[in-house]
């Protein structure tokens, strides 16, 4: 086969239909050890099926996240979207391949039409990666045009790729260059307004289609905090005077990693005089009796669902001091507050009007948000504190399926210590579900 040496391979090829005979997984995969495609691992799935949970079906969560892309496009006229965001090309594929390293080395790029026709550019000789999924129509490569990978040759690689994208419009769009982009390189940006294509913000087309979730999405997220709560209860046992913070951190990793989660976006977790302020990093600390400990997952579980969660435990058997039981009722009382509020039809700024209040004294070090959207990662939206409305408010409306993260951090300005908790929810058609079960420290709320 003749190769462009601007792209290594083109394919739509599927896997062999004869491999289909066997069994099912719960969410509809391929019950095939050799598969290649990731997701959940036997221990996943038995721990699901002992509390009861509903895996997703994948197919039916696949069709309607491109239809959501779809229904946003035709909204705003657009021909269509291109996406580099790893996360993006995960909504609208639910391919993976190397999600960090592209995160930070734009190798990958995926067209939708507005009509809802995929084509996916993933890196070279990796066409096989999505060959089981029937919505990708193309695999194609030489979406590549950063300095690592062109070096000199860079405006070379993006003008020919601006063309091939140009060359899609026409095909599918007709006429029409109206196109969102998500993220794209300098040169991207460049050759592409030189052919006329009109471009539009495409990080708004997908939060806005990624805002609210299906229910096979809202299962997948159970599952996905289920597991996460599982490795928490792990820590928590590792949670023992002696041992560093880092030693209780990788527990989180490698309980999320056996049951088929993929990553962890940061690594917040700290003891003792590192819980404030906020967003201390963990490290070889060792942790003491009576220290308190404070963390939040970030975690990005089975099926590439975020679990956002945050606890704040007691080291060891000492009783709790005064003080540490102020913090700790303080930011309980917040999100339970804050979640109880929630209503479908609010706008985000009567969320924020009819929050709790901190008190004054732990004002100055609050979170950056009172609660944010969630889904592959942190998403749209943002709702403010009402210090911070002005400043970076926006408009916006509750509505049913959007997931949400309910936070806190109460610490004072040179204060010994600060709490951390955070719930995740789902608005529904009458209120909130709290899809968060693990508990709260009866130690530390007595």
């Amino acid at each position: 086969m003749n190769r462009s040496p601007y792209s290594i391979g083109s394919s739509n090829r599927k896997i062999d239909p004869s491999r289909r005979r066997g069994e099912f997984k719960p969410d509809g995969s391929l019950n095939d050890n050799d598969r290649v495609e990731i997701g959940p691992t036997d221990l996943a799935f038995n721990e699901w099926q002992t509390l009861g949970l509903t895996a997703p079906n994948l197919t039916r969560m696949r069709e309607y996240r491109l239809e959501r892309i779809v229904n946003e496009l035709n909204k705003r006229e657009l021909a269509g979207i291109l996406l580099f965001d790893p996360l993006n090309i995960r909504y609208a594929t639910d391919s993976t391949n190397m999600q960090l390293w592209i995160t930070h080395n734009h190798a990958r790029a995926c067209f939708v039409s507005a009509a809802g026709h995929v084509i996916l550019w993933d890196f070279h000789n990796c066409d096989h990666l999505s060959a089981h999924l029937p919505l990708v129509k193309e695999v194609r490569g030489g979406a590549s045009f950063f300095y690592f990978e062109t070096g000199d040759r860079t405006t070379e690689h993006a003008r020919h790729f601006a063309k091939e994208i140009e060359s899609i419009l026409l095909e599918h769009g007709g006429k029409d260059k109206r196109l969102a982009v998500d993220k794209i390189e300098i040169a991207g940006l460049r050759e592409l307004d030189k052919l006329g294509i009109e471009l539009f913000d495409g990080q708004e087309v997908m939060e806005h289609a990624r805002a609210i979730k299906c229910e096979d999405e809202i299962n997948a997220m159970r599952c996905s905090i289920a597991s996460t709560e599982i490795a928490m209860a792990k820590m928590q046992q590792a949670c023992t005077p002696g041992a560093t913070e880092n030693d209780i951190w990788s527990v989180l990793h490698a309980e999320n990693i056996k049951r088929g989660g993929e990553w962890i976006e940061c690594r917040i977790l700290a003891s003792g005089p590192r819980t404030n302020p906020w967003f201390q990093e963990c490290g070889p600390r060792v942790v003491q009796n009576g220290e308190l400990l404070a963390f939040d997952t970030d975690l990005i579980g089975p099926y590439g669902i975020c679990a956002d969660i945050s606890r704040t435990w007691l080291i060891g058997d000492a009783d709790p001091t005064l003080e540490q039981k102020r913090l700790y009722r303080v930011a309980y009382e917040h999100i339970q507050h804050n979640m109880d509020i929630l209503r479908p039809g609010m706008s985000f700024e009567e969320v924020t009007q009819a929050g709790i209040l901190l008190p004054e004294e732990f004002r100055a070090q609050r979170y950056g948000v009172m609660m944010h959207g969630v889904g592959l990662c942190d998403e749209y939206p943002s709702i403010r504190y009402p210090e911070d409305l002005k400043g970076h408010g926006y408009s916006g409306v509750l509505e049913p399926g959007m997931a949400l993260c309910v936070e806190a951090y109460v610490g004072a300005v040179g204060g010994k210590e600060g709490v951390k908790l955070e719930d995740q929810i789902v608005i529904t058609e009458n209120g909130v579900e709290n899809l968060t079960t693990y508990p709260f420290e009866e130690r530390l709320l007595s």
